[in-house]
């Protein structure tokens, strides 16, 4: 198994000012790459992101983490979109550079996948085949609402939602039209029972590790349809 020791440290240029960390890891006989941004509350070294990044290495899916700027900066309000969305595409360009040979998909955990399909939406990202979005965040929690869904349809490219059916912030009775008017672009997986933070409680007699194990074996499945 690919540990989380095994990451390679690698800095990103944001712009003239702006560096942020990164960490790539490479699994042997890697078949794709994902650019993977975190969420809004952790950086890219928190435990689920670790574990999320070692366990698709296991399954031959590569993965580069990236710090957002306020991140880096240790600050707790997240950066302006226009900033977010210069982060994302350093990343994707940075993985490109690393493993020119692999197929790259971007995306990640909740804030993160949203500025990431904002970028992709506003101009496509070089060499990006599709975009896997960790618990989409649809809407504030008990403020259901698709308008921050809008820009995903300026997006050509495969969306695959991984999603709790638990989520706050994605309550079914509005994600689930949403992927329907998406058409063929868009995958729902649904996470029986899991959070937004794909927490699941004791009653359903599953642990959280089951739930990323569904989730990851998912997202496995549909990087080999899509690369």
């Amino acid at each position: 198994m690919a540990a989380a020791a095994d990451a390679r440290s690698v800095t990103l240029s944001v712009d003239d000012a702006l560096r942020v960390s990164a960490l790539l890891l490479l699994p042997p006989r890697a078949r794709a790459c994902y650019v993977l941004a975190h969420g809004a509350g952790a950086g890219m070294t928190h435990p689920s992101l670790e574990a999320t990044a070692t366990e698709l290495g296991v399954r031959g899916i590569a993965t580069l983490r990236f710090q957002f700027p306020y991140m880096e900066q240790g600050a707790k309000r997240p950066d302006p979109p226009a900033v977010a969305h210069a982060a994302v595409r350093a990343a994707v360009a940075e993985a490109a550079r690393l493993v020119p040979s692999l197929p790259l998909i971007a995306g990640g955990r909740s804030f993160g996948g949203r500025m990431t399909s904002q970028a992709q939406a506003a101009a496509p990202l070089p060499g990006v085949r599709g975009l896997a979005f960790l618990g989409f965040p649809l809407h504030p929690a008990k403020r259901p609402s698709d308008e921050r869904a809008r820009h995903l349809f300026d997006v050509q490219v495969p969306m695959l939602f991984l999603q709790g059916t638990r989520d706050a912030l994605a309550e079914l009775d509005r994600l689930q039209p949403l992927i329907e008017r998406l058409g063929m672009r868009a995958t729902l997986h649904l996470l029986q029972d899991a959070d937004h933070a794909f927490h699941v409680p004791a009653r359903s007699g599953r642990r959280d590790p089951d739930v990323r194990r569904e989730m990851l074996d998912a997202l496995a499945a549909w990087v080999d349809a899509l690369v």
